[in-house]
């Protein structure tokens, strides 16, 4: 991205939010997503984890992005993104061994996930660090907030708990379909949905506003503006 029309980093931040989410909008990282997402505390240690894996290598990766010849890129992102998995994983065995049996082979998965291979060759390799963090926030959080969302709803409906506390209780019984990949299927395609129809309708409403309606006295002012010039 040329840095003369790089936009803002506040707009580079909420682009991973909503209008370029990873998994909503640019159906990237559907593995883990569908995988993971039975539970709500897996999806939040997914979701960080990949977080930090995008943050450290987004950064490192706009430090030496001139040092890296250009024939063997690739292998050495993934080198560097394999790196901070590493550390990700040690740090998680660590401290909370539970969540990471929980996660077990997807974590490692972090490694060739489309989202941190993309920005760090989309995005990274071609602006400056700071940049190139809030590129990392936006992602990670759009990331983890899709998952989030998807594995509440799974959790929710199919087996009736929210981090292990009882919701559904007496009012109706889990529905054992959205814990299976079927269900998980049919909640990401109703989000995806979701998404779509928010864009359209911020689309629509940006339409309305272009034109000279407001400001000055529209169709009778120009015609006017026409005839002078003629």
């Amino acid at each position: 991205m040329d840095k003369k029309t790089s936009p803002g980093y506040l707009s580079v931040f909420f682009n991973g939010i909503l209008k370029e989410n990873p998994t909503l909008c640019l159906v990237l990282g559907t593995c883990p997503t569908l995988a993971i997402t039975t539970m709500a505390k897996n999806a939040i240690g997914m979701g960080l984890a990949t977080l930090f894996v995008l943050l450290g290598s987004n950064i490192v990766i706009s430090l030496i992005k001139r040092l890296i010849p250009p024939s063997v890129r690739i292998p050495c992102y993934i080198v560097i993104i394999a790196g901070f998995v590493t550390i990700v994983s040690q740090l998680m065995q660590a401290f909370v061994p539970e969540l990471y049996k929980e996660l077990g082979l997807y974590l490692a998965l972090i490694a060739v996930n489309c989202i941190i291979l993309g920005r760090a060759e989309v995005f990274a390799s071609k602006n400056k660090v700071v940049a190139s963090v809030f590129d990392a926030l936006g992602m990670g959080l759009g990331f983890t907030l899709a998952l989030f969302i998807m594995a509440s709803i799974r959790e929710i409906l199919g087996a009736g708990t929210w981090f292990g506390i009882k919701l559904t209780a007496g009012l109706f019984e889990p529905i054992a379909i959205f814990a299976r990949p079927a269900g998980g299927f049919f909640v990401f395609g109703c989000l995806i949905a979701a998404v779509n129809l928010i864009l359209a309708k911020k689309g629509r409403k940006v339409k309305k506003s272009v034109g000279c309606a407001g400001s000055c006295e529209g169709c009778t002012g120009c015609a006017g503006v026409q005839k002078g010039e003629e």
